[in-house]
C-alpha cells in the first residue's frame, strides 16, 4: 500500500496505493462537505490535490441506505482517492451521534471509500488522565469489533488515542500496532493546535511514532495550516486533511507561510496565487459573504499546495532541517517545538540518510544537534574506541576544503608514516581526525561566525571534546595554537586535555608539524 522513495529527518516522499488510484506523500487531503461544499471539486484537483476527505457520518445522515448505485467519489464529485472519517469529530463537538461503529463501517465500504475510519471515541484536552484512559480503551474495543465485522473491501485507519497523557499515546499506539490496519492516524490533535501548544503536538508525534509500524504510512487529522506542516512532516507524519481552508475563510482569514491574516487588516496581498493575482485587497472586500468566503478559501488551498511543494522539495534535497527551522521562527511556540525535536533525534534518526548531496548549513543554535551531526558523533565515538592510547596532535584548520586535499599536508604525512592521529578541533563536530574530513559531513557544511561564537554551541563543543578524549584516552597530546579557534577551546585544551607539547606560534602550520613528527 505504502512506497517510500525518499526521507529525511523522519519525513518520507511514498505514494500511497488505493482502489481508486495512487497520491504522492506528504500532502493533505482537502475536507470536501457532501452536501454543502462552496469551493467546486474540480479547481481542487487542478490545483494539484490528488486525494480528499469528507465525512460519512453526514452523508449517512443526508441519505441514508438511499446510496445502493451511488458511491461517495459521484457524491462530492471526486474521481480520486477518498478519505472518510466516520463521525469521531462530531463525538469529540458534540458527545455522541446517532450510528453504530459497525454501521457506519459498512455504509463506509458500501460507498466505496477508499481510506476508511473507525467511529473511534476521541480524547479531548479537557478530559482529565481517567477520562482519556476510557477514551482509548473505547477506541480499542471499537477497533477490535469493527475489523471484524467488515468484509475489508477498504483500506482501514488505526486511530491512536490519548491526547496529551504521553503514556496512553504509547499504550494506545501498542495496540493498534498489534492489530490488522493498513495506515495508522493521530486522533485529537485539533485542540491543541488551536492553542498553539506545538510542543505538545510534537511529543505525541513522536510517542505514537516510536511504537507503530515505519512501514504503513501515518495520518494526522485536523492539521490545516501552512505554518506547523513542514514540523509535522519532519516528526513522520504522511498525510493530513483539514477544512480549515473553508472554515478560515468564512471569517476573512487569509492563510500565509508565516500565519494568518485578516483580510480586513492587510494592506497588500503577500501572494502570486491565481487568485492573488486577479484581485486586490479591496475587492476581495467588497464581495458579497459566499463570493468573498470562496475567494479567500481558494487561496488558502494554493498556499497550502504550495507548503506541500516546498516541503517535498526540502525533503528531496535533504533540507528539511533548514527549513522547518524557517517555519519555526515563525511563532515562538512552533520554536518551542523545534527545539524539542532537536533535544529527541533519537526518535527520527532511523530514517536519516547517512549522505547527502547538499551540504548543511549551520546558522544558530540548534543546528548544532541536527540528526547529521548526531549521527556524525555517535559514529565517531565508536570510531574513537578502535585507537585508544595512542599519540595525537591538534593542528590548526588551513584554508583547504576539504581538508584531506592539502598537498603539503599530505607530503609531511607521506614523509614521515607517523602512526599518531593527527587532526584538527572544528566546531561543531569536535576533534576530527585528518583522514575523514573528505567526507559528509566534514567536507560538506557552511556555518556562521554568530553559531561558531554562541556560548550555548561552545558549552556543547567542550562537553563533546571531553567524551571524545576520555573515549581516545591518548598516549600523548601536542597542541599546534589555532588563533581562530573560541579562547574558551583553547583555554579547555591547555587546562583540561593538558597537552604534553603546546606550539604557541603558528606562523607556518606545515614547518610546526614537520618538527613535531621527526622527534617522534
Amino acid at each position: 500500500m505504502f512506497e517510500i522513495k525518499s526521507s529525511d529527518l523522519a519525513a518520507r516522499i511514498g505514494k500511497i496505493h488505493t482502489n481508486s488510484g495512487s497520491f504522492e506523500t506528504p500532502t493533505l487531503l482537502p475536507v470536501l462537505h457532501p452536501v454543502n461544499q462552496l469551493i467546486d471539486t474540480e479547481i481542487i484537483k487542478n490545483m494539484g490535490f490528488e486525494a480528499v476527505m469528507t465525512n460519512s457520518y453526514i452523508t449517512w445522515q443526508k441519505y441514508g441506505t438511499d446510496l445502493a448505485d451511488m458511491d461517495i467519489h459521484s457524491i462530492v464529485e471526486f474521481n480520486g482517492p477518498i478519505m472518510t472519517d466516520s463521525g469521531g469529530y462530531q463525538i469529540l463537538e458534540y458527545g455522541k451521534v446517532d450510528v453504530e461503529e459497525i454501521e457506519i463501517a459498512r455504509f463506509q465500504e458500501n460507498i466505496k471509500s477508499d481510506l476508511c475510519n473507525i467511529l473511534d471515541k476521541p480524547t479531548s484536552l479537557k478530559d482529565d488522565w481517567k477520562d482519556a484512559r476510557n477514551s482509548v480503551l473505547k477506541t480499542l474495543d471499537s477497533c477490535e469489533n469493527t475489523l471484524n465485522n467488515i468484509e475489508h473491501k477498504s483500506a482501514w485507519m488505526g486511530p491512536i488515542q490519548g491526547g496529551k497523557f504521553l503514556d496512553l499515546v504509547e499504550f494506545s499506539a501498542k495496540r493498534i500496532n498489534g492489530m490488522n490496519f493498513d495506515m495508522y492516524t493521530l486522533g485529537s490533535p485539533t485542540e491543541i493546535m488551536e492553542s498553539y501548544d506545538y510542543r505538545l503536538l510534537a511529543k505525541m508525534i513522536i510517542t505514537a511514532k516510536k511504537n507503530i509500524s515505519a512501514e504503513k504510512p501515518f495520518h494526522l487529522f485536523g492539521l490545516g495550516h501552512p505554518a506547523p506542516l513542514s514540523m509535522a512532516v519532519a516528526l513522520g507524519c504522511d498525510t493530513f486533511d483539514s477544512a480549515s481552508y473553508i472554515l478560515y475563510a468564512k471569517h476573512g482569514r487569509y492563510f500565509t507561510e508565516n500565519g494568518t491574516r485578516n483580510i480586513d487588516e492587510l494592506e497588500y496581498l503577500p501572494c502570486i496565487c491565481e487568485i492573488c493575482k486577479k484581485y486586490s485587497v479591496r475587492e476581495i472586500r467588497s464581495m458579497e459573504k459566499i463570493e468573498k468566503t470562496k475567494t479567500i478559501g481558494i487561496h488558502n488551498l494554493w498556499a497550502l499546495w504550495k507548503e506541500i511543494m516546498c516541503t517535498r522539495q526540502a525533503i528531496k534535497e535533504g533540507r528539511l532541517w533548514e527549513f522547518v527551522g524557517t517555519r519555526a521562527r515563525t511563532h515562538p511556540k512552533m520554536w518551542d517545538a523545534f527545539k524539542y525535536l532537536s533535544e529527541n533525534l533519537e526518535s527520527i534518526n532511523n530514517f536519516q540518510s547517512r549522505f547527502k548531496s547538499k551540504g548543511m548549513f549551520l546558522s544558530s543554535v540548534p543546528d548544532n544537534k541536527r540528526p547529521e551531526l548526531y549521527i556524525y558523533q555517535t559514529k565517531m565515538m565508536e570510531l574513537f574506541n578502535q585507537f585508544v592510547n595512542q599519540k595525537v596532535i591538534i593542528i590548526p584548520v588551513t584554508r583547504n576544503r576539504p581538508l584531506f586535499y592539502d598537498k603539503k599536508l599530505q607530503s609531511i604525512l607521506e614523509k614521515y608514516k607517523n602512526n599518531a592521529i593527527i587532526g584538527y578541533i572544528i566546531p561543531p563536530f569536535g576533534f576530527v581526525p585528518y583522514q575523514l574530513t573528505d567526507i559528509y559531513p566534514i567536507s560538506h557544511y557552511e556555518i556562521s561566525e554568530t553559531m561558531k561564537y554562541d556560548n550555548v554551541q561552545i558549552d556543547a563543543m567542550l562537553d563533546l571534546l571531553m567524551r571524545q578524549f576520555k573515549t581516545l584516552d591518548p598516549e600523548s597530546i601536542s597542541f599546534i595554537k589555532d588563533s581562530k579557534l573560541n579562547q574558551k577551546i583553547i583555554n579547555f585544551v591547555i587546562r583540561i586535555l593538558k597537552p604534553n607539547i603546546i606550539i604557541e606560534k603558528e606562523t607556518n602550520i606545515y614547518t610546526s608539524l614537520d618538527e613535531l613528527l621527526q622527534k617522534n
